[in-house]
């Protein structure tokens, strides 16, 4: 995942102070990282059910009330530490060449974030995600608001109607593969790189497609 910028609040009597409004808001973020952070570690560890609100408040250092003014449920925690993978594979889209075919482009922006999965965690939290019924529904949202996301970054490629059409199909494509390739993930146990599962699932919706295999430049 990407990397959390420092924060770098310099003090300085010439520097002009934070606005309270900025301050309260780096303050409310921080707050919701921890809390993802605490809860994800509680949930690996004692399981999604067992882990109690109160729980994960403590954990973080906060009352019970003030949980709710972060998140309104467990199952929302869980959304939220999902969300970061949603702004990489944005991020890593974006930053492709813009003459790259979308499928290309989508490709490789999974096979940046499928390089910095840390493959034991991962495969944790899909069992759990996958043993938890209320979970699995989330899932579900998770994928619907990545392929709008994925939609809008590849749509900045294009240069016509056509193209944004070719970007919301894309897109489809791209979810759809996350979606069935980490079923087959689960299903081996994380037997094979999730690299290499990127590679092999695209080179199948390629060979449906009818195209050629195409050289990728290096991820």
């Amino acid at each position: 995942m990407p990397a959390k910028p420092r924060k770098t609040d310099a003090e300085s009597v010439a520097a002009p102070a934070v606005p309270p409004t900025g301050l309260r808001e780096k303050k409310r973020q921080q707050t919701r990282e921890r809390l993802t952070k605490v809860a994800m570690e509680l949930f690996l560890k004692r399981g999604f059910e067992e882990t109690t609100l109160d729980d994960i408040a403590a954990a973080a250092e906060i009352s019970r009330r003030s949980f709710f003014h972060y998140f309104a449920s467990k199952e929302d925690l869980v959304l939220a530490w999902q969300d970061a993978s949603t702004d990489f594979l944005v991020a890593a889209i974006t930053a492709r060449p813009a003459d790259e075919p979308m499928l290309l482009a989508a490709e490789n922006a999974l096979l940046s974030m499928a390089q910095q999965l840390e493959s034991s965690e991962a495969i944790a939290i899909a069992r759990l995600k996958h043993g938890n019924p209320a979970l699995r529904a989330r899932d579900h949202v998770k994928y619907e608001k990545m392929e709008r996301a994925i939609a809008a970054a590849l749509g900045n490629r294009a240069k016509d109607k056509s193209g944004q059409l070719q970007a919301r199909l894309v897109s489809m494509i791209t979810t759809g593969a996350m979606r069935i390739g980490g079923e087959i993930w689960l299903a081996q146990d994380a037997g094979e790189r999730p690299e290499a599962l990127v590679k092999r699932t695209f080179g199948e919706i390629r060979a449906i497609l009818g195209e050629s295999p195409v050289r990728k430049d290096k991820v």
